[in-house]
């Protein structure tokens, strides 16, 4: 009893705030609003705080009903513009054609704090997009205003060391997504001086970071990710730096999803290394191929490809296969990698060169294949037992890959990967 009277207060109150809030988006969107917009904007993004879960769904749902445009006004104004398209009736159909929402979030974003509250709401918004399709539309109003806020003029390239900020370090601890972080000794062997740490600020969220990369630096190109995060390991002098090596890549704000960031991420930072070392002659990563084994699970799929590589990687499959008996779980123990015969080894190479090289340029690709080969990089070395963790091993029997950074040939590489055109080593292409 005392559970449903509580569970129907909830529902008063959320209901309470979920009225409050929509008054203030009208009254925050209306001529006289502009004069106290930020008191109002404020007291809307607290009174967002404190709805309750089913009420932010609702009050989405509401952004999306009363908030967009008058189908009739943008029709009549199309067909104004058909019949004269005049400057002024091209504004006119611009300015009717934009939701209202999205002029409603401009003004939120100009109170103190609001370009924050902006990116909690959506990270909330997101949260309920896939089970919510109808809300496709107020996500795409977020989507495109936060890519215009936070494009590459406004964003600051910061390095993190052992003497930045406590509370930042803290924060590189907690959002690593790739190799955690396992305490404060782990992570400042990761910013001593033959590592690099860098991130991207916003001025209007100056002390949280956006996306950070960490990169070692080294004499060859990695083939293994342990060396790399080994905290008991010593550091190499200066003189031994001639491979940057980008090992992780981390978003830490999960509202700015879709937005491109790790890309110009990347870019500057290689560039800022080449300032500041010029003995540095490759750019690479050592990157998790997350995907590779639940493809190889399914059965390879890999569509378009021409007869002859068609067979090859169904001789492979079978190889790996018949290797494991049809058990991949198997191929999840490092002891049974190490014990494939050549040939098996070689077939699990080529079903890895196959994933990444053609696969990867299909809808349902690798994300983080996708995410370097769009970025301009070329698919340079596979590494067979390069990361021995339970989630490599699990994620990929533990495979992982070199993309090479070539700075003068990254355009180039991307224009082919847009065209469906994978950049890749000799070595790589072989196995095709």
């Amino acid at each position: 009893m005392l559970d449903e009277l509580k569970s129907a207060a909830r529902k008063v109150n959320g209901a309470r705030h979920l009225r409050g809030l929509l008054i203030d988006c009208r009254r925050l969107l209306s001529e006289r609003g502009e004069a106290n917009s930020v008191a109002i904007a404020r007291d809307l993004v607290a009174r967002f705080r404190e709805l309750p879960e089913d009420a932010q769904s609702t009050f989405f749902e509401r952004l999306s009903r009363d908030f967009s445009p008058d189908p009739k006004a943008v029709l009549q104004s199309a067909q104004a513009y058909a019949e004269s398209p005049s400057a002024a009736n091209l504004q006119r159909l611009t300015q009717l054609a934009e939701p209202p929402r999205q002029e409603l979030l401009r003004r939120i974003n100009r109170t103190p704090g609001g370009t924050g509250s902006i990116v909690a709401m959506r990270r909330a918004l997101l949260a309920r997009v896939n089970r919510q399709p109808e809300l496709q539309a107020v996500e795409a109003d977020f989507l495109h205003l936060l890519s215009s806020w936070f494009n590459p003029g406004f964003l600051q390239l910061k390095r993190v060391d052992w003497n930045s900020p406590a509370q930042l370090l803290e924060q590189i601890i907690h959002h690593e997504a790739v190799h955690q972080i396992d305490g404060w000794d782990d992570l400042r062997r990761r910013l001593q001086p033959d590592r690099r740490c860098f991130a991207f600020f916003h001025p209007q969220l100056p002390d949280e970071p956006l996306i950070f990369v960490e990169v070692a630096l080294l004499p060859t190109m990695p083939e293994a990710i342990a060396p790399l995060i080994d905290k008991a390991s010593t550091p190499l002098p200066p003189s031994q730096f001639k491979v940057a090596a980008f090992y992780s890549i981390s978003n830490c704000q999960p509202g700015l999803k879709g937005v491109s960031l790790g890309n110009f991420l990347i870019k500057r930072v290689a560039e800022e290394l080449k300032r500041e070392l010029p003995q540095l002659k490759t750019f690479c990563t050592l990157s998790p191929i997350p995907g590779f084994a639940r493809w190889v699970r399914a059965g390879a799929p890999c569509e378009g490809l021409a007869k002859a590589r068609a067979q090859r990687l169904t001789e492979a499959l079978a190889m790996v296969t018949a290797a494991c008996n049809g058990e991949f779980d198997r191929l999840t123990h490092a002891t049974t990698l190490r014990a494939l015969a050549p040939e098996s080894a070689q077939a699990l190479l080529r079903l890895a060169a196959y994933y990444l090289g053609w696969h990867a340029t299909a809808g349902g690709g690798d994300p983080v294949a996708r995410f370097h080969l769009d970025n301009g990089a070329r698919l340079e070395r596979l590494d067979p037992l390069g990361d021995l963790s339970a989630k490599g091993l699990r994620q990929s029997f533990g495979m992982m890959v070199n993309y090479l950074y070539d700075l003068d040939k990254v355009e180039t590489h991307h224009e082919k990967f847009v065209q469906g055109e994978v950049a890749q080593s000799r070595l790589l292409s072989s196995l095709l």
